[in-house]
């Protein structure tokens, strides 16, 4: 019996790369979702729901596929740092971030289309951010122009130089499809990635 068909609920270039690195056939489609978080939803819960939301909104698309849904928050003293859209916004998250550690959720889910269930988890990652000063900050921002990414920065990228440290279980995590825990969720639903 064949494997189901794999899509990425994503139009991200960084979750395609990534997925790809698995070698596994798959497609890719865009979610319609509202990402605001609820009202008194935690970071946490909301990197999840949208996960889901996102594998979910696909779905009719592909009613026997199993779907890759993620979402990323970004936390520093209680408050949810999202992609920031503009430069200016970049600017004042990257000056609060400065000097200090960030935690980054990432929420994965794998929806099974067929028996319409979920598999889904959560990973977390800190990032200490570099002392950086407004000039570096904004050679940084003008360099990478990182206005997609959740912080304002990209690890994969130049934004490895304005970081300190990096604490997790799963690099791919702070880019935003942690392949260790996909890899664990795909063996559970007997797709073979090796």
């Amino acid at each position: 019996m064949s494997s189901p068909q794999l899509v990425l609920a994503s139009t991200s270039p960084f979750r395609r790369e990534l997925l790809g690195r698995l070698g596994i056939p798959f497609a890719t489609a865009a979610p319609n979702c509202d990402e605001s978080p609820l009202s008194g939803e935690t970071p946490e819960a909301t990197a999840l729901r949208l996960s889901e939301e996102k594998a979910r909104a696909v779905a009719p698309q592909f009613p026997h596929a199993l779907i890759i849904g993620s979402d990323q928050v970004a936390v520093l003293d209680g408050r949810i740092y999202g992609k920031p859209g503009t430069h200016e916004r970049a600017t004042e998250q990257l000056r609060t971030m400065r000097g200090r550690t960030v935690n980054f959720f990432t929420g994965l889910s794998l929806y099974n289309a067929s028996t319409r269930s979920f598999r889904t988890t959560g990973i977390p990652t800190e990032v200490t951010f570099r002392n950086l000063s407004d000039a570096e900050i904004e050679n940084y921002l003008r360099r990478e122009q990182p206005y997609n990414c959740a912080g304002s920065a990209k690890s994969e990228g130049l934004g490895i130089a304005i970081i300190e440290r990096i604490q997790g279980d799963d690099p791919n995590a702070l880019i935003g499809l942690p392949l260790i825990a996909l890899c664990t969720l795909l063996r559970e639903e007997g797709v073979a990635v090796l």
